[in-house]
C-alpha cells in the first residue's frame, strides 16, 4: 500500500470524528441557550429537535451518494456545509439565526456512510472489516469528547467558543480529506440516477415522525396535532416502502433487509440507540442537579462535560478488543455480548446513580457496549450486501439509530415533564423510572440476540442432521 493510501483510515477517522464532536455541541448547552437568547427551555429543545430532523432527512441521501462516483467531492461538500452551520451558530444574533446553523450541522450524521463507502473502496480486502469498525464507534467516541470539551468551553467562555472550536476542529478535517483522500471520479461505482421520489417521501415521512417523537411532551401525546402528525407519518413512509420497491435503483435498497444479518443490526441500533441517549441524558442531568433534589451529584457546566468521558474510553477500547475477538468470534455473537454490556450499565445506573463514581462506571460499561455493537453492526451490513448498496444501507442503519435516539429522548422527557417537584425540576421517582426504562429496553434487545442466535444455531444442527440423513 502507498503512503496516501495508509494515511487514508486515519484520515476518515478523524473526519467523522470532528463531525462526531460537532453533533455533541447541544445536549449540555440547552439551559445556557435558553438563557442567552431568552428563550423558554421547550423551545431551546429545538436546537436538538432541528438538528436531528435535518440528519434524519440527509443522512439516507449522502449513504446513496456515496455509492456513486464522487465520494471525495460529496465529503468535503458535506464537512463545508457544517463548517457554515457552526460559524453561523457561533455568530447568531437571535434563536432563529441559530437553529439555522444548527439544521446545516444536521449533516453531520450521515459523515459516517460516507468515509465507510470511501474505506470500502480504497482500503484493502483484508483490513476493510477493521476499518469499518474504526469509523463505526466515532459516534460513540465523538459523545465522549465531545461532552467535556463542550463543558469546559462553555465553562470559562461562553457557548459561542464552543462552536467556534467546532467549526476549527471541522477545517481542520477538510484540509485533512483534501490532501489524502484520493481525488478524482471512482471509476468502478455505478453511475445510476438519484432517486428523487424516495429521498423526498422518506424525508418527509422521517421528519413528521421525528417531529411527533420531539414534540410528543411537549404538545401532548393525545393532541389532534400529535395524532395527525403519526398517522402522516405512517402514511408517506408506506407510500416510500411502495416507491422502493417499484424503482429499479431506489434510494434506499428494502429487498437488503430480508437477509437476517441486516436485520438484526438494524433492529439493533434502533433499541440500543434509545436506551444510550436515555441513559446519556439522565446522567448529565443528574450530574448538573443540586444535592437539594436528593439524586444530584451538583457539577458545574465546566465538569458536567467528564461524566461522558468513560463513554469515549469504553468505545475506543471495545473498537481494539472487536479487531482481535473478530477473528474468533462471529459478528452476530459480537452484537448480543455488546448488547448484554449495555444491559448491565442501564441495570447499573438504574438502581445506583446518587454517586459520581456510579454514573462514571455506568458509562464506562455502556460505551463498551456500544464500541462492541457499533464495530459489529457496519462489518455486518457490509459482509451481506453488494458494494453498490453499502453506502445506503448503513446510511439507513444510521436513520434507525437516530429514530431509536429521538425515541429514548422523548420517552425520558414525557417521563420527566410527569414527575416534576415544586422547584421545577424532575423528582427522584422520575429520574429512577426513566433509568428504568432504559433498563428494560435493552434487556428486551439482549433476549431478542440470544434467541436469535438459538434459534440459528438449532436451524444450522437441524439442518445438518438433515444432510447427513441424505448423505
Amino acid at each position: 500500500m502507498t503512503e496516501p493510501r495508509a494515511r487514508l483510515v486515519p484520515a476518515l477517522v478523524y473526519a467523522a470524528l470532528s463531525t462526531s464532536v460537532v453533533s455533541s455541541l447541544g445536549m449540555l448547552l440547552v439551559p445556557t441557550i435558553s438563557r442567552e437568547m431568552d428563550v423558554s427551555v421547550g423551545t431551546a429543545q429545538w436546537m436538538l429537535t432541528i438538528n436531528l430532523l435535518v440528519g434524519a432527512i440527509a443522512t439516507p441521501v449522502m449513504g446513496r451518494l456515496a455509492d456513486g462516483p464522487h465520494k471525495k467531492r460529496l465529503l468535503l461538500w458535506a464537512l463545508s456545509i457544517i463548517l457554515i452551520g457552526s460559524i453561523i451558530a457561533a455568530v447568531a444574533p437571535n434563536f432563529t439565526v441559530f437553529l439555522i446553523g444548527r439544521a446545516l450541522q444536521g449533516l453531520t450524521y450521515g459523515i459516517v456512510a460516507v468515509t465507510i463507502a470511501l474505506a470500502r473502496r480504497y482500503v484493502a480486502a483484508d483490513k476493510v472489516r477493521f476499518s469499518i469498525s474504526s469509523l463505526s464507534v466515532t459516534v460513540s467516541t465523538g459523545l465522549g469528547i465531545g461532552y467535556p470539551l463542550t463543558g469546559i468551553i462553555a465553562g470559562v467562555f461562553d457557548f459561542r467558543f464552543a462552536f467556534w472550536f467546532g467549526a476549527l476542529f471541522v477545517v481542520t478535517a477538510i484540509i485533512v480529506v483534501f490532501r489524502v483522500v484520493p481525488a478524482g471520479p471512482d471509476e468502478r461505482a455505478p453511475r445510476a440516477r438519484l432517486d428523487y421520489a424516495g429521498a423526498g417521501l422518506l424525508g418527509l415521512g422521517l421528519g413528521a415522525l421525528l417531529l411527533g417523537i420531539s414534540e410528543g411532551p411537549n404538545w401532548g401525546w393525545g393532541s389532534p396535532w400529535i395524532i395527525a402528525t403519526f398517522v402522516f407519518a405512517a402514511a408517506v413512509l408506506t407510500a416510500w416502502v411502495g416507491v422502493e420497491l417499484r424503482t429499479r435503483h431506489p434510494l434506499v435498497n428494502l429487498r437488503v433487509l430480508r437477509n437476517g444479518d441486516v436485520l438484526l443490526a438494524n433492529g439493533t441500533g434502533m433499541g440500543l440507540g434509545a436506551a444510550m441517549y436515555i441513559g446519556i441524558s439522565i446522567s448529565g442531568l443528574v450530574a448538573q442537579a443540586p444535592d437539594s433534589t436528593g439524586y444530584g451529584v451538583a457539577l458545574p457546566l465546566f465538569w458536567a462535560g467528564f461524566v461522558m468521558f468513560p463513554l469515549s474510553v469504553g468505545s475506543f477500547t471495545a473498537n481494539r478488543l472487536v479487531r482481535r475477538l473478530s477473528r474468533r468470534i462471529g459478528l452476530t455473537t459480537l452484537l448480543p455480548i455488546g448488547a448484554g454490556m449495555v444491559m448491565a450499565a442501564g441495570i447499573l445506573l438504574w438502581f445506583a446513580h446518587a454517586e459520581l463514581w456510579e454514573i462514571l462506571l455506568g458509562m464506562l460499561v455502556m460505551g463498551l457496549g456500544m464500541g462492541t455493537i457499533n464495530a459489529a453492526m457496519p462489518a455486518l451490513i457490509a459482509r451481506s450486501v453488494a458494494t453498490e448498496d453499502l453506502g445506503s444501507s448503513v446510511g439507513f442503519n444510521q436513520v434507525l439509530r437516530t429514530v431509536g435516539s429521538s425515541f429514548g429522548t422523548a420517552v425520558s422527557g414525557a417521563v420527566l415533564a410527569a414527575n416534576i417537584a415544586p422547584d421545577f425540576r424532575p423528582t427522584g421517582a422520575g429520574i429512577t423510572t426513566t433509568l428504568g426504562i432504559g433498563a428494560v429496553l435493552c434487556a428486551a434487545v439482549f433476549l431478542t440476540l440470544i434467541i436469535h442466535i438459538l434459534t440459528t444455531n438449532s436451524r444450522s444442527v437441524a439442518a445438518g442432521r438433515t444432510d447427513a440423513r441424505v448423505g
